[in-house]
């Protein structure tokens, strides 16, 4: 079997093993991707291994809490564990929304391991086009 040794991975597999799993009171970032599609901000986050029941989502005023646990695998009493480099724990991630975004109307899907949440762009916040009257004196806004 040939085996390859990756030093940054290491560090990383180490430093995790010295601050200890995320908790609740000081819990781990997980990976996210944040993109604008049509009318809606798309929000992804890597959450492999979560049971949908393990995620909270919460949103007060505009900020965007995703909380997530990571619960290790029931194990019987004659398992050895040989290698653990998946990280257990809780994982956190806050997002500051524009006032721009629709916050009563976020929806979520997860699906293999993503999270994603579709933000709808606030009616206010769309582009408008405005017509100029000429001679009359008045402009009119159109949606």
């Amino acid at each position: 079997m040939l085996m390859r040794t990756d030093p940054f991975r290491e560090l990383d597999r180490l430093a995790q093993q010295l601050m200890g799993p995320g908790t609740w009171s000081k819990p781990s970032a997980m990976p996210m991707d944040a993109y604008r599609e049509a009318d809606e901000y798309v929000v992804a986050f890597d959450l492999p291994g979560v049971s949908a029941d393990a995620i909270d989502i919460d949103v007060e005023r505009n900020m965007l809490t995703v909380k997530a646990e990571r619960r290790p695998a029931a194990k019987t009493d004659d398992v050895q564990m040989e290698l653990s480099e998946r990280p257990l724990g809780v994982f956190s991630r806050q997002l500051v929304l524009a006032d721009t975004l629709d916050t009563e109307h976020i929806k979520a899907d997860y699906d293999a391991g993503v999270l994603t949440l579709r933000i709808p762009i606030a009616e206010r916040a769309k582009p408008r086009k405005m017509s100029i009257g000429v001679g009359t004196g008045h402009k009119e806004l159109s949606g």
